[in-house]
């Protein structure tokens, strides 16, 4: 367990979004008893952090940017739910959709962005209790969910077996190699290599700037390093592909921080740079009238640079002005939403393109909006009274 100096450890409010004044020292006066009385120290308490209302609009931009990629922008199982391709439920507007996959990669910046956030200043105790509350209940509701509504004989998805199912809430499915529930989960997984990483490297010995500095120039090496070894255990602990979203996203908070800090500058120059590389590197194809879609390399990069600009513009708080409270509620939605979208959107439309003969553009504004329903029950009910508890209880300690 480390110890904060003196820094105060921000409240729960800053891993959802808020401004790191409450990470920085109190300011001081002295105040006396009596004439021969010994000075003692007063705290002044700064003023309560605000919250970075448009992280939370950005948030749900990507989540609906992945959304259309599933929904219209790729084959595969959606098709069984429209009844034919996507292609030609959605003629023009699936070449657009495609590029909905980089919500993905805007969400690994804006991890790293609030994960910095989060753990400057905190515990490591308190630091995994707030990510463990926050990502596991909704997590645990989605896979009984979707497992549950997969399993019943009027829909014609299979659900994974009760052993896999069980071992999924774990989020160790992938590394153990069986069958997903959630076909999101892989960007969890990497989410929880990250934080692994993040807490041994910044949490444990106490995040400072330098500290994470190191931690940026040190990953970003080591991630050149394991792609050009081309080892496979180093590839799963380092995660060259998606370092330089996650790194990017730190950057950009010490940017947050302190906008005239060079190196958090030059951190986020060459994340970017790596970060389009291998963008479209891993999504771009030759055009070929076989393939689903086509995305330019151009368009791929376009996408990549939005997010880290958005990003940016928040961090620099030129969007401070975004201060609407719907934003909040948008912001919490986000992650149940993600977590149930794609394969209970799969049998939402379904039942509405097929069986209730709705059209498409229909169906598909249809299917996100009882998925953002969805996701609202499970904020309600699930994230608002489980994650508390759980929260509490990991942060209790144990003598």
């Amino acid at each position: 367990m480390t110890s904060v100096d003196s820094k105060s450890a921000p409240t729960e409010s800053s891993e959802a979004g808020t401004s790191p004044h409450s990470a920085t020292p109190h300011s001081t006066a002295t105040i006396s008893t009596g004439a021969d009385a010994t000075p003692t120290p007063r705290i002044i308490a700064r003023p309560r952090a605000s919250r970075l209302r448009a992280l939370d609009g950005l948030r749900l931009i990507a989540a609906l940017m992945v959304a259309a990629y599933h929904y219209g922008g790729r084959d595969g199982q959606v098709a069984e739910a429209w009844g034919s391709s996507a292609k030609l439920q959605f003629p023009t507007l699936h070449e657009w959709f495609a590029y909905g996959c980089l919500g993905v990669h805007i969400f690994f910046v804006i991890s790293g962005f609030v994960i910095c956030m989060s753990g400057w200043g905190r515990p490591l105790r308190s630091f995994f209790a707030s990510r463990a509350s926050r990502l596991l209940p909704s997590y645990w509701a989605a896979v009984i969910l979707v497992t549950m509504v997969f399993a019943l004989p009027v829909v014609a998805y299979k659900a994974v077996s009760p052993s896999d199912a069980l071992l999924n809430l774990t989020m160790m499915q992938q590394p153990l190699g069986v069958d997903r529930v959630l076909g999101v989960c892989w960007t969890l997984w990497a989410e929880v290599r990250f934080y692994a990483l993040f807490a041994l490297c910044v949490v444990m010995p106490g995040a400072n700037r330098q500290g994470i500095i190191l931690f940026c120039a040190g990953w970003t090496m080591a991630a050149a390093i394991a792609q050009a070894a081309n080892e496979p255990l180093l590839d799963l602990v380092l995660m060259p592909e998606y370092a330089p979203f996650f790194i990017g996203g730190i950057g950009l908070y010490l940017i947050h921080r302190d906008r005239h800090d060079a190196y958090a500058w030059g951190i986020v120059g060459v994340s970017w740079l790596i970060g389009q590389h291998y963008a479209v590197s891993s999504l771009w194809h030759a055009p070929n009238p076989d393939f689903f879609s086509y995305r330019t390399s151009s368009g791929i990069i376009l996408v990549v640079t939005f997010g880290f600009i958005a990003v940016a513009a928040i961090a620099l708080g030129w969007l401070n002005w975004a201060h609407w409270r719907w934003l909040t509620v948008a912001g919490a939605l986000t992650y149940p939403f993600y977590l149930v979208h794609e394969h209970l959107g799969w049998v939402a439309i379904k039942a509405y393109h097929q069986t209730l003969n709705i059209p498409a553009h229909a169906t598909f504004l249809l299917t996100i909006a009882t998925m953002l329903l969805l996701a609202w029950l499970l904020n309600r009910l699930v994230e608002d009274r489980i994650g508390p508890r759980l929260r509490s209880a990991l942060s209790r300690p144990r003598r």
